[in-house]
């Protein structure tokens, strides 16, 4: 015998059995996707969906309400009893009602040939109640039993195919609708069409405009079994033929009764019907349940890029609910074949990127970007990609960009931020001289007050709405551009960005201590009260002076001295969470919400506000603010949200203090720490490293950090850089039931507040 040999083969088996036991995971990974509640957001004004999706995905197959209104903006709301059908594009959060494109009802007959309310709502009477007892949602799948035809009404997707299934439990003739005159709030169809060909194969598009002024969807269709017969409509009158085309058509299928699930393929482009086609295919076959299987595991590895650990299972639904939110928006755009339809009206090919639409800008700037940076760099190149696509179609980089349009919604041009810190972070896969030139361009124009700020340094209440607003955001803008420019070695483009940045000031009255309107002449506006606002006039957008004094997150220290140093700076901001007055004026922006004092959470610009006190020495307070609204203004239900989630930037901000850092400055790659919620946090960095943050004697009590090390070291300083928490390493946080005021007190200690040309007089 050869024992040599018969050596080698017992360790060549134990190799290969000790290998196998490695590639068994010892624990079962949880499923995070458990703790996820599309619901949470759909009561109150967050205005959300609970319909199907994937990350970032180009179909969001959910159900419509049919009911206009704002709290329909996103086509559903949790008060509602009624579904007019399930359409393919949707809107998350957002305060303009649009998009509820390619709607499909199941239904059954009779369908009679009377037009209703003037040809707009044909379908009407085969509109169904519903019960929220029967609705079940998670990531990637939603289901519901529509009582009138008796159906239940499965949902599920693709990047760019809507999935349904139908098990009609009634006896009849059951029916399916295609309706592409449906439409709430700001949107009309301008022409619809639908075609039937000899295989069975739906095709046709949706043109409309609404708050897109030229939205265009076209979509190809597929049943898992033979119709028996098509019924086209126009303006509520039944005609014949395989297509039809107008303004407001439908088209009928009808199929044999039977028990066997209906299923059907819904693919979109917003380039042309080959396109759609392409999209359709990402479902090869009729498997419904292994579509939803590939959803719940895409969405299990996005998810899983954030572990937290706690006993409080309502805090983790919210925050796995709110990191699920960050990751609806922006989504993806361009078909299979890479065609879009581009912000010039033409149509374009993506190349070798893929292109997203739907920036929210003026919200998502603040931190659901920072939060991409941190967690999604794999996708990051083509969403900055997608930025500069829309520069070279229109001319300027988006400010509220949507399917090809822009919607010039806010104000600002925060694609500034998002590009400069994603530079400074070095993640920017682009030119950086042609994203430059780009910035800058959309900083010289004449538009929406820009004149009166190369002319007078301020933009004057008189000649403008919203002048304050506008001002405060460009200066943040303009902060963004002159850092670039430092970066890039432009010492005179600096120079001049950095002393527009210092335009906050000349908004600043010292004798009231408030960002206030400045007329042609100089002079402030009166009467004055820092609690009035009017949502269409006067100089905040959707807020007053009690919520703009503090929009300086640039120069944080600059506005320091301007309140008069740190203590009046503190008690300055404490009166603001404290005051016990409401916001006047008979048309006050509905956006105002989530009071706390007259810090307004429910709307962005307050959302950096907590996190200024860690810059004047008093990190306690920002830790005692911070846990105030994470407890008080995010709930695990419905109304869990204090105002709009506005694309992913509401919850943004509870996934990054939940975890105990935000990004005060939008570009400057530094995270201010607060209040950590979770015993545990493991991030999963975009580089593939893991960055863990360790909370100690944590409890709802002990609120206040007591001390700080960073891989093993005491930390003095209070923020954490973009590069410690993306190389990886460990964040150990020991916390106490008390204040502990010497931590982070000294000046030293406070994040870089990069002051431009601070010591310039205002003009």
């Amino acid at each position: 015998m050869n024992t040599g040999r018969l050596y080698f083969a017992a360790f060549l088996w134990g190799f290969f059995f000790w290998m196998v036991g490695c590639s068994q995971p010892s624990v079962q990974e949880e499923d995070l996707t458990r703790w996820v509640d599309p619901f949470i957001g759909t009561g109150g004004h967050g205005h959300t969906y609970p319909g199907a999706v994937l990350p970032f995905g180009g179909v969001q197959l959910s159900p419509d309400n049919g009911r206009s209104g704002w709290d329909w903006c996103s086509g559903y709301h949790i008060t509602d009893s009624v579904i007019a059908g399930f359409s393919h594009l949707h809107l998350s959060g957002t305060g303009i009602g649009d998009l509820c494109d390619i709607l499909v009802l199941p239904a059954q007959g009779p369908f009679d040939d009377d037009t209703t309310e003037e040809g707009q709502n044909f379908m009407r009477p085969h509109w169904s109640l519903f019960s929220h007892a029967t609705e079940h949602a998670e990531p990637g799948y939603y289901s519901v039993f529509l009582e009138k035809p008796g159906v239940l009404a499965e949902l599920t997707v693709t990047e760019r195919a809507g999935f349904h299934r139908y098990t009609f439990q009634k006896k009849g003739e059951p029916a399916v609708v295609f309706d592409l005159g449906f439409h709430i709030n700001w949107d009309h169809p301008t022409e619809t069409s639908i075609r039937v060909d000899s295989t069975g194969l739906v095709t046709g598009w949706r043109f409309s405009r609404g708050w897109a002024r030229d939205q265009r969807v076209f979509f190809a269709a597929r049943f898992s079994r033979p119709f028996r017969r098509f019924v086209p409509v126009k303006d509520g009158r039944k005609t014949e033929g395989d297509s039809i085309s107008g303004q407001n058509v439908q088209g009928i299928f009808f199929f044999g009764d039977s028990n066997v699930p209906l299923l059907l393929k819904v693919g979109i482009s917003s380039a042309d019907v080959a396109g759609a086609v392409a999209s359709m295919e990402e479902i090869p076959d009729w498997d419904f349940d292994a579509v939803r299987r590939k959803a719940h595991d895409i969405w299990q590895k996005e998810l899983s890029r954030i572990r937290v650990e706690t006993e409080d299972t309502s805090l983790k639904k919210i925050f796995y609910t709110s990191l699920y939110h960050t990751l609806l928006s922006p989504f993806l755009y361009s078909d299979p074949n890479g065609n879009y339809k581009g912000a010039d009206d033409r149509i374009h090919n993506s190349g070798n990127h893929r292109r997203y639409t739907v920036y929210s800008l003026w919200d998502t700037y603040r931190a659901e970007h920072p939060l991409l940076t941190l967690i999604e760099q794999d996708k990051l190149p083509d969403i900055l990609a997608s930025m500069m696509d829309f520069y070279k179609e229109y001319g300027l980089l988006p400010v509220w960009a949507l399917t090809g349009n822009e919607t010039n919604t806010m104000v600002g041009y925060h694609a500034v931020p998002v590009l400069a810190d994603a530079y400074a972070k070095g993640l920017l896969p682009l030119d950086p001289e042609e994203v430059f030139e780009a910035m800058k361009k959309s900083s010289m124009t004449d538009l929406k007050g820009l004149k009166w700020v190369k002319e007078k340094g301020y933009i004057p209440a008189d000649k403008e709405r919203h002048s304050v607003s506008k001002g405060l955001e460009y200066a943040i803008d303009d902060w963004c551009i002159a850092d670039m420019a430092r970066r890039l070695g432009k010492k005179e483009d600096e120079a001049y960005y950095r002393r527009r940045a210092a335009y906050y000031r000349n908004y600043f009255d010292p004798s009231t201590r408030f960002m206030r309107g400045r007329m042609s002449d100089g002079s402030w506006r009166t009467p004055f009260d820092p609690r009035y606002s009017s949502h269409e006039s006067f100089d905040y957008t959707e807020g007053n002076a009690w919520q703009y004094t503090w929009l300086v997150p640039h120069d944080v220290e600059g506005l320091i001295r301007l309140m008069g140093g740190r203590e009046a700076f503190i008690a300055k901001l404490d009166s603001l969470f404290s005051l016990n007055e409401p916001v006047t004026g008979e048309q006050a922006s509905p956006d105002i919400s989530g009071l706390i004092g007259q810090y307004a959470h429910g709307n962005e610009p307050s959302h950096h506000i907590a996190y200024m006190y860690v810059y004047a020495g008093a990190p306690w307070k920002t830790q005692e603010r911070v846990d105030t609204i994470l407890r008080s203004l995010y709930f695990a239900d419905p109304n869990g949200l204090s105002g709009n989630e506005d694309c992913g930037q509401m919850s943004a901000w509870f996934v990054l203090s939940s975890i105990g850092f935000y990004q005060e400055n939008p570009a400057d790659g530094n995270y201010v720490l607060g209040r950590p919620l979770f015993d545990k946090v493991v991030i999963t960095t975009g580089k593939g490293n893991t960055f863990t943050v360790l909370v100690g004697n944590n409890s709802p009590r002990n609120k206040y950090i007591k001390s700080v090390k960073l891989n093993g070291t005491t930390l003095a300083r209070t923020y954490l850089t973009f590069q410690e928490i993306d190389q990886g390493g460990v964040l150990e946080v020991e916390m106490s039931p008390v204040p502990v005021k010497s931590w982070g007190s000294d000046p030293s200690w406070a994040p870089p507040s990069m002051t431009p040309l601070s010591e310039e007089k205002e003009q």
